[in-house]
């Protein structure tokens, strides 16, 4: 199939994946509509991908060449054991065959790869979106390839309505196109936040950490949570990223429930004294020295909710990534699965002869997978953050009957290889 307009709601990572991929696969027009005024790319929050996944997708084309990845090989578990030193008792030690990234560097990678007769156009709020399939009433339909009949509708928030042959909602976990289709599908918050910071990670050995091993990843375990410590690539070096999982303090009354996050400068006192005492408490002194190292500025709070959506592709409508599923970050496999979205879509694009054999093929594999990710991700929630073991008294046995019982007969974590469409 080839020509039709293809609006893409959302420019960030899944948004631009999927547009290269429209362009790549024939579409005659392709628009990305992001809300965002400023810089998307000052996002710094890290994230990694499967070297196995990396390869697959980079070999589809959905992951450009060139884009600064730090290697990550082995992952090391830690317990507070004052007898065993301020660094801690580490119990168990595993592959981590990964590579880490800066989310902006990631999306500016994507961005720049995106083909020129892309049209990125920021600043362009949507307000709602509407399936045509059904429209018969004679409008214009200026921006669709097929007229009004079939057309999706686009309403913007300055009031402009504009209709392409599809609509993508790469528009996150608050999606306005799951809004039309799949309105019943709301993240749920799992009861627990993630507080996720990162610095420069020359200033480690202010901390006594000159001489941990930049290929490491350390996950510091406590009751009632656990903390991964990793580098990534950063625009003017490696920088420290960690991500701590906790049960947040009751009292306040803070909105969980409500899908939103607390971003740097914006982190209550409430939740920075919790996060103070967790490290004071819990902490091997080691690594709580390292933490303390980052910037209140650096610091920011999320809530986390799991979002399987119960359609993702039918009519002219189909979402990618976090607005299709939303997988808590313990699977390590959030930007890997926007990024198989892209691929997925490309070949279901490339094999349909209509829209609707597109958004037909793209369910059928996508929506599986998407389950399956939710599912892993709410096991290792349970595991590491809700239900956590007697950490003291694991041992490397023990430790890998654990780990093998949350895969549940899952590969690895950081998402599955990609099936055809």
């Amino acid at each position: 199939m080839r020509g039709g307009t293809v609006a893409v709601v959302g420019g960030s990572i899944a948004g631009c994946a999927f547009a290269s991929a429209a362009a790549r696969a024939g579409a005659d027009e392709v628009l990305v509509l992001e809300r965002t005024r400023g810089r998307l790319a000052d996002r710094g929050v890290g994230l990694c991908i499967h070297d196995e996944r990396a390869a697959e997708l980079t070999a589809t084309g959905a992951l450009p060449a060139g884009i600064p990845a730090h290697p990550l090989t082995r992952r090391t578990w830690v317990v507070r054991d004052d007898a065993a030193g301020p660094a801690g008792r580490t119990f168990w030690e595993q592959p981590f065959p990964f590579h880490s990234y800066h989310w902006g560097l990631l999306w500016r990678g994507l961005r720049e790869a995106t083909p020129d007769s892309v049209a990125y156009r920021q600043g362009a709020a949507v307000s709602e979106v509407a399936d045509g399939t059904d429209r018969t009433d004679g409008a214009d339909g200026a921006n669709g390839a097929d007229g009004a009949q079939g057309a999706a509708e686009v309403r913007l928030a300055d009031g402009g309505v504009e209709r392409y042959d599809l609509v993508v909602g790469a528009d996150g976990y608050r999606s306005v196109v799951r809004e039309a289709l799949s309105p019943k599908s709301r993240p749920q918050y799992a009861g627990y936040v993630c507080w996720r910071g990162n610095f420069d990670a020359a200033r480690l050995p202010e901390a006594g950490a000159g001489h941990w091993s930049p290929d490491a990843v350390t996950t510091v375990c406590f009751p009632g949570g656990s903390c991964v410590v990793y580098r990534i690539p950063g625009p003017e070096g490696l920088r420290v990223n960690w991500v701590l999982y906790a049960t947040p303090p009751q009292a306040g009354r803070l909105p969980y429930d409500d899908p939103t996050s607390f971003p740097p400068g914006r982190v209550t006192e409430e939740l920075r004294a919790h996060l103070g005492e967790l490290l004071e408490r819990r902490f091997p002194p080691h690594w709580a020295r390292v933490l303390r190292l980052t910037e209140p500025q650096d610091t920011i709070v999320q809530p986390l909710y799991d979002l399987d959506a119960e359609r993702i592709a039918a009519g002219r409508l189909l979402l990618a990534g976090d607005a299709a599923t939303v997988v808590r970050p313990h699977n390590t496999s959030g930007a890997a699965k926007a990024l198989q979205d892209a691929s997925a879509f490309e070949s279901a694009w490339r094999a349909a002869g209509s829209w609707a054999e597109l958004t037909s093929a793209y369910q059928a594999a996508r929506g599986p997978a998407g389950r399956e990710l939710v599912a892993l991700a709410r096991r290792l929630g349970r595991a590491q953050v809700e239900q956590t073991p007697a950490w003291a008294s694991l041992d490397h046995r023990a430790a890998q009957e654990w780990w093998t019982g949350q895969l549940a007969g899952a590969a690895d974590i950081g998402g599955q290889a990609m099936t055809g469409p």
